[in-house]
């Protein structure tokens, strides 16, 4: 058996299993993050991505342990399945570590069976197939065309139509943290499973497709609810061949949870816009929407949901935001974000964008004007839908998250950069949050400082 660890120049390479303490079996896909143990703060080194015997391996270079002190690092490891985490050695760290340091097995007694017990590994019988070969133009020639084919869809108008379902048990988004510069600092984030899904007959015409939601946490403001409204579909799944292609509208919608309202600010604003009858943020129904496009093109608000991952040319994707062995087939889309709708009074507008700026710091301006946000949406082998259930599906998730009782079928990830280091905006957040909101509240509400 070899040994744990290899070193080539400055580089350094770890190598391990994950196994499950019962059945020693090898578990696939879970994340395990490799961190320097220091006396003050741990380096993060890495994050590996375990095959189905539950092997793993992480790279990183001695740059992000050695200083004056240290010249080999005291490893320990985070074995997480999406953001369940499942164990920590943290308290037992392998010290001293070098080529002559033995085999990692680590052993954990339990996996995320919410997420696990979302995956199907085949079809369920009733597939019959046939929508997708109606016309030459919806299939791959080169790309799907639906112009003056099918109409656009209201996204909930035909429920009753659908008969099969693909989950997404594995939405992963990336955005550019800092759009603009030199250095973009791409963020990856596997949002929590089985939010978004796309339904269709059993003929494989679309009728509708669930967009996620998040929650999002301000130090001043409270809890911010965001979700991707999809206001409008048309398309066509083939599961002979694991092919999708639809066109889809979104809106992001933002607006105050519940708790929210306990916080001062909130609490001082929202008094004075009942006050003066404008509409607060508070619900979903009033809330904050920003505007979409397809990348580059302002004046289309329709783009395409496709197979397979985002292009390389896009941007790479990392080890722990691909999901090519557990699951069923994939696809992929991207939008532009645009501005706030606007309301045409100047106080509302102002409080919208003072309140998006804020989500931005928070959410690494994923809703920044003229970012772009990148879905790669990993499905589990298709299901038979309950109606009534999908019927209620979206609702489950805002009242859920509303009630900030968090994410009902379990969390995601928290945003990463590529190497797996965690996006940490709260430097920003202290610098520039509060001042933006004491601006709005002395200019508009006229609130001394």
């Amino acid at each position: 058996m070899s040994n744990a660890v290899s070193i080539s120049g400055s580089t350094y390479t770890i190598s391990g299993t994950v196994k499950m303490k019962d059945t020693n079996a090898g578990i696939l896909d879970l994340h395990v993050l490799v961190y320097d143990k220091d006396v003050v703060f741990d380096d993060f080194l890495g994050i590996g991505v375990t095959d189905r015997s539950g092997a793993f391996s992480v790279s990183f270079e001695s740059s992000k342990f050695v200083d004056f002190f240290e010249r080999k690092p005291d490893l320990y490891f985070i074995v997480k399945d999406a953001g369940m985490e499942l164990l920590t050695t943290k308290d037992h760290p392998i010290e001293d570590i070098d080529e002559s340091t033995p085999p990692i097995n680590l052993v954990v007694d339990k996996v995320n069976e919410k997420l696990r017990n979302l995956i199907n590994e085949t079809p369920v019988p009733g597939w019959i197939g046939g929508f997708a070969q109606e016309n030459p133009s919806y299939g791959y020639n080169p790309t799907p065309n639906f112009n003056g084919l099918l109409d656009m869809l209201g996204n909930m108008d035909n429920i009753g139509l659908l008969k099969r379902q693909q989950k997404v048990v594995w939405p992963e988004f990336s955005w550019n943290s800092e759009p603009g510069e030199a250095d973009p600092k791409r963020c990856y984030q596997m949002f929590a499973p089985d939010i978004s899904r796309l339904g269709y007959t059993d003929e494989g015409r679309v009728y509708s497709i669930i967009c996620p939601q998040q929650g999002f946490t301000s130090p001043h403001l409270g809890s911010l609810n965001v979700e991707v409204t999809v206001t409008g579909n048309r398309g066509w799944a083939d599961e002979s061949n694991r092919e999708l292609a639809a066109d889809m509208g979104v809106e992001g919608r933002i607006w105050f949870s519940r708790s929210a309202h306990k916080h001062k600010f909130v609490k001082l604003f929202s008094k004075y816009f009942l006050e003066n009858k404008l509409k607060f943020p508070s619900t979903k129904e009033n809330a904050i929407v920003v505007k979409t496009h397809l990348p580059g093109d302002p004046t289309q608000p329709i783009f395409p949901l496709t197979k397979g991952p985002s292009p390389v040319s896009e941007f790479p994707i990392p080890a722990f935001a691909k999901h090519e062995e557990i699951s069923w087939s994939m696809g992929h889309l991207s939008v532009q974000i645009g501005a706030i709708e606007p309301t045409n009074i100047e106080i509302v507008d102002d409080f919208n964008q003072m309140v998006l700026d804020t989500f931005n710091t928070i959410g690494g301006n994923m809703l920044k004007e003229g970012n772009i946000l990148s879905w790669n949406v990993w499905f589990t082998a298709p299901e038979l839908v309950d109606q009534e259930e999908w019927q209620n599906h979206a609702d489950y998730w805002r009242e859920s998250i509303d009630a900030d009782h968090g994410s009902p079928d379990g969390e995601g990830t928290i945003a990463r950069h590529f190497d797996g280091t965690p996006f940490e905006p709260l430097k920003e957040l202290l610098i520039k949050e509060l001042p933006r909101i004491i601006a709005f509240g002395e200019k508009h509400l006229k609130v001394p400082s």
